[in-house]
């Protein structure tokens, strides 16, 4: 029988909770009927930043070759697919974001030919691949806006972007009072051709997050066909499907009026500005991208995904995204934002039960990205971690302990996964890297270091004592394109390998089990009654999991050792900052 206690100790209803209607018990998708299809469903995907994974020539950048390298280590790991961060064509002014031709693949990373060979690789091992689509914004060196400079004001290539006159005696005020996300306004004026003035005097575009990456005018309906060119571009390549990129944007509000809070987004590095983002014209692009998905699905009988970073405020505003004949999934942020405390965690993971997988969707959780500090150093500096501010080295104090359990907390959730690289080796955020090596755009506008995201972009440690790490061969002439400290020896993949007590070897294990027991997956969630500081819930036919969020041991809420614990755990005994799942007839009373 399973222990229930007097209650949780928090704000939130300690009585026992009925099952939440995950995945299982909700609304079939729109093209449910064969349901052995949906991989997606709950999958674990790993997603590879491509110049920080491995790279093969020598130059100091990882690339698609470098990937392919990689793929055996990953099938080994037991994730399900691997998303590529964006390898197309780009100046790089935000590493691959700001997108030059949506149809090839950069130099730096490789070429189409090897772009083919890494997906046939892939498939050979029976991974997905999805492939990172940017449809906000592109370069500047787009052909699209060279030729919006070129053509001049009311020019159908200028209808493709949000060109506008300026305000002010001259127009030398931008349109709006709107600011970009990576700071500053976000609003540049240009030069136009043939003016005899050496300064900008002329129209001004706007640019939600850098000069260099001008917004797409989603309004003009060639933007969306030249995208729906470009997904069967790749789809005909074989991907899976795609990660998108700012999928809450697209449209900005069509008089483009001030904001109340204009400095909302550079303040928060988020999408809050509601002029700018969410409006509710996006819906129909992924009403039409779903479309696209299902037509090659009933050629092929192939799933394929589209996961969406869909960043607004509540879990019900994202479940609007998840609709069953829009995105199949979004990326649950409120448990990467959640702060190490046991209400918050509680309360998301009930909303995301509640809104989300109501909607037929399954949540897609995360914990790591490219956009944030590791959960080592995220949790180790949060109340109660042992860290005054973010530590410099290899991590402190309880983030290690706390950033495993979470993992085991995560793989037990209803729905799917994404594991960011690195993560399965414990790496810590790298927040010492010198001035002058940045290359993150928000500290070149800003001059701050508050945000910057080339911390957790620092290239993986794969073997030895000293940097490159095994991540390139080349020499002193083509280091990492960012240092590697000492430390990250202590992280290795070699040693982690080699040990089994290490953070490869939990989630490993955790993923194995996962695909064993068919608690895991999808399914639903049942709250139990626990000790004051203790997240405990149960699994489909008795699968516990548990997380101490506290410090000290508690009384184990399953009796016996436990499948799998996130640190030591003794028989009747959950430590503190552990996770630990069990397996137990369900109770009968």
């Amino acid at each position: 029988m399973l222990i229930a206690t007097a209650g949780n100790g928090s704000s939130a209803d300690s009585t026992p909770s009925p099952s939440l209607p995950g995945p299982a018990s909700a609304a079939p998708s729109a093209d449910s009927g064969d349901t052995a299809r949906h991989w997606w469903r709950d999958a674990v995907i790993y997603q590879v930043y491509v110049r920080s994974f491995l790279d093969t020539t020598g130059d100091g950048i990882g690339d698609l070759a470098g990937v392919r390298t990689g793929l055996p280590y990953l099938k080994k790991l037991g994730v399900d697919g691997i998303w590529l961060s964006p390898c197309y064509p780009s100046p790089q002014h935000d590493h691959g974001y700001d997108v030059a031709d949506y149809r090839d693949i950069d130099p730096v990373y490789g070429d189409l030919a090897e772009f083919d060979l890494l997906v046939a690789d892939a498939h050979r091992l029976g991974l997905k691949v999805l492939l990172d689509i940017v449809p906000n914004h592109c370069s500047s060196e787009h052909p699209w806006f060279r030729a919006a400079l070129a053509d001049g004001p009311g020019s159908p290539a200028r209808s493709l972007f949000h060109f506008a006159d300026g305000r002010g005696v001259d127009g030398e005020l931008p349109p709006n009072n709107w600011r970009a996300m990576f700071g500053g306004p976000a609003w540049s004026r240009v030069k136009e051709a043939g003016s005899a003035s050496e300064a900008p005097t002329g129209q001004w575009y706007l640019h939600m997050f850098t000069p260099e990456q001008p917004d797409l005018n989603w309004r003009n309906p060639a933007v969306a066909a030249d995208f729906e060119d470009v997904l069967r571009f790749w789809l005909d390549r074989g991907v899976d499907g795609f990660r998108i990129d700012v999928a809450a944007g697209l449209f900005k509000h069509p008089e483009l009026p001030d904001s109340p809070d204009p400095a909302a987004d550079e303040r928060t590095r988020d999408s809050v500005n509601p002029l700018a983002w969410n409006q509710p014209e996006v819906h129909q692009v992924w009403r039409d991208w779903r479309a696209l998905c299902e037509e090659y699905t009933a050629r092929d009988g192939r799933d394929r995904l589209l996961v969406g970073e869909v960043s607004v405020r509540t879990p019900s505003e994202q479940a609007a995204y998840v609709r069953p004949d829009e995105l199949h999934q979004a990326f649950f942020f409120h448990l990467l934002t959640a702060r190490w405390d046991i209400d918050v965690f509680r309360r998301v993971i009930t909303e995301a039960l509640t809104d989300i997988a109501g909607t037929g969707s399954t949540v897609t959780w995360v914990l790591n990205n490219h956009d944030q500090v590791r959960t080592v150093t995220r949790y180790a500096t949060e109340p109660g971690g042992g860290v005054e501010g973010i530590a410099a080295g290899p991590g402190g104090g309880l983030g290690p302990a706390r950033a495993r359990a979470a993992a085991l907390l995560m793989l037990a959730l209803p729905g799917a996964a994404y594991v960011y690289q690195g993560e399965e080796l414990g790496l810590p955020e790298v927040v010492d890297l010198p001035d002058e090596v940045l290359t993150d755009p928000i500290y070149h506008r800003t001059g701050s270091r508050q945000h910057i995201r080339d911390g957790c972009r620092v290239p993986l440690p794969w073997s030895g004592h000293a940097s490159p790490f095994g991540f390139t061969n080349g020499t002193d002439a083509a280091r990492p394109w960012l240092p590697q400290p000492d430390w990250f020896a202590e992280h290795a993949t070699d040693r982690a390998l080699a040990d089994t007590r290490s953070f490869w070897h939990l989630y490993r294990e955790g993923l194995q089990l996962r695909r064993s027991l068919p608690q895991l997956g999808e399914g639903t969630l049942r709250w139990l009654d626990s000790p004051p500081q203790v997240l405990a819930f149960v699994r489909g036919d008795g699968l516990v999991c548990a997380v101490n969020f506290g410090t000290e041991p508690v009384s184990a809420p399953a009796p016996g050792l436990p499948l799998l614990a996130s640190g030591d755990c003794p028989a009747g005994t959950l430590p503190g900052s552990t996770a630990a799942w069990w397996m137990h007839a369900p109770d009968t009373q």
